[in-house]
C-alpha cells in the first residue's frame, strides 16, 4: 500500500482505550494493552485527534446483571433489536472507566463519552444503537471541517467496525489502522468485520502506512 499522507483535514478518533477493556478489565479484550505505545506513536502524527470513551451508568441495559437469569454474551431482544449482553464495565466514574494509564495523547482536542443513555447500548462512536441517536460526533467534525476519519482502538470488532461503518455512511473517507486495534471476536465477529470493511470499500492499514 503507498503510504498515506496526512494533512490538517485527517483526524485521528481513538476508539474506548480504558482500564475495563484491558488485560485484568471486566471485559477484557485479549492483548488490548498492546495497542497503546502504538497509538502514542501514531497519535504523535495527527494535529486532530478525538478520544473516546464508555461511560455507562449503573444498571445499564447492556448489562447481564440487569436481566435476571442472563448470562453474559447472551443475546436478548430490546426496542432497537438483538442486543448482546456484557459484564458490568465502565461504569460512570470507576476505575474501569479511566483511560489506560499509559495512554499518552496530551494534544487531543475533545473526549467524546458514549454509552450514557441507560437504555440504549452505543458502539458506534457516532450513533448510539438504536442507529438515530446521536453522540454528537458527527456535528462535531462537520463543524471543524474534517474531511477524512482514522480509526484505531478497542475493540476493533465491535465499537471501532460501527464507527467506520457510521462514518463511511455519513460520507467521510475512513482509514481503520488495524494493527493499532485489538478484537473480542464473538461468534466469528472479526472475520465479519473486515468482510463488511471490504464490501463497504473502507481502507484497512497498518501503523507504517500512515504518516
Amino acid at each position: 500500500m503507498p503510504k498515506i499522507s496526512i494533512d490538517h483535514r485527517d483526524v485521528l478518533i481513538v476508539v474506548d482505550i480504558q482500564n475495563d477493556f484491558c488485560p485484568g478489565g471486566r471485559l477484557s479484550v485479549p492483548r488490548g494493552h498492546e495497542v497503546v505505545p502504538l497509538i502514542n506513536r501514531l497519535a504523535e502524527r495527527f494535529p486532530h485527534v478525538v478520544l473516546t470513551q464508555d461511560w455507562h451508568p449503573p444498571g445499564h441495559l447492556s448489562f447481564a446483571s440487569s436481566h435476571p437469569g442472563k448470562k453474559p454474551y447472551d443475546v436478548v431482544d430490546v426496542a432497537y433489536g438483538p442486543q448482546i449482553l456484557w459484564p458490568d464495565h465502565c461504569v460512570q466514574a470507576t476505575r474501569g472507566a479511566q483511560f489506560h494509564k499509559d495512554l499518552r495523547v496530551p494534544h487531543a482536542a475533545l473526549v467524546l463519552r458514549k454509552g450514557v443513555h441507560r437504555h440504549i447500548d452505543s458502539y458506534s462512536t457516532f450513533y448510539e444503537n438504536d442507529r438515530k441517536t446521536p453522540t454528537g460526533l458527527i456535528g462535531y467534525l462537520r463543524e471543524r471541517g474534517f474531511a477524512r476519519v482514522f480509526l484505531a482502538g478497542l475493540a476493533f470488532d465491535f465499537c471501532v467496525r460501527y464507527s467506520a461503518e457510521d462514518a463511511h455512511r455519513e460520507g467521510f473517507p475512513v482509514v481503520v489502522i488495524e494493527d493499532a486495534c485489538r478484537g473480542i471476536d464473538v461468534d466469528g465477529s472479526m472475520d465479519a468485520t473486515r468482510e463488511s470493511l471490504r464490501e463497504i470499500g473502507i481502507i484497512r492499514a497498518t501503523t507504517e502506512d500512515v504518516g
